[in-house]
């Protein structure tokens, strides 16, 4: 397991995408799948960014694990800044325009959409959110 730990700022998005691709196309991770990591990164690490610590800036850790039975990736998101649980907002109705809708809620939707699981746990003061992909 290879774990990044840098302050949990929009900017730092791509290093958290570039660290995560980098063990993606050791282990020849099809282009598709990366792609829906890499915009799962982006919800989530944009979510930390803009509310864990806010209106200060905190960490956050990042860690990738590559399983091979069967072969999957695991990607776990630790802050500790304020707990929240993104599972239990409620999803959006997609049927309605975007005008209808209320904002927010897409982004966490699209990731529980393309990932094969995704789970959070609030534990010693830090926020925990994993989501898996099997490759």
């Amino acid at each position: 397991m290879k774990e990044l730990t840098l302050d949990a700022t929009v900017e730092n998005i791509s290093t958290v995408t570039a660290f995560v691709d980098e063990e993606l196309e050791k282990i020849d991770c099809p282009m598709k799948a990366q792609m829906q990591i890499d915009i799962a990164i982006d919800e989530v690490f944009s979510n930390i960014a803009h509310y864990a610590y806010h209106p200060s800036v905190g960490s956050a850790t990042v860690k990738i694990e590559v399983i091979e039975e069967p072969m999957s990736v695991v990607i776990t998101f630790i802050d500790g800044g304020t707990p929240y649980n993104p599972l239990e907002k409620e999803d959006p109705d997609i049927t309605l325009s975007a005008e209808e809708r209320e904002i927010g809620g897409l982004g966490i939707f699209m990731v529980k959409k393309s990932m094969d699981s995704i789970d959070y746990e609030y534990k010693d003061g830090q926020n925990i959110l994993r989501i898996k992909k099997n490759i």
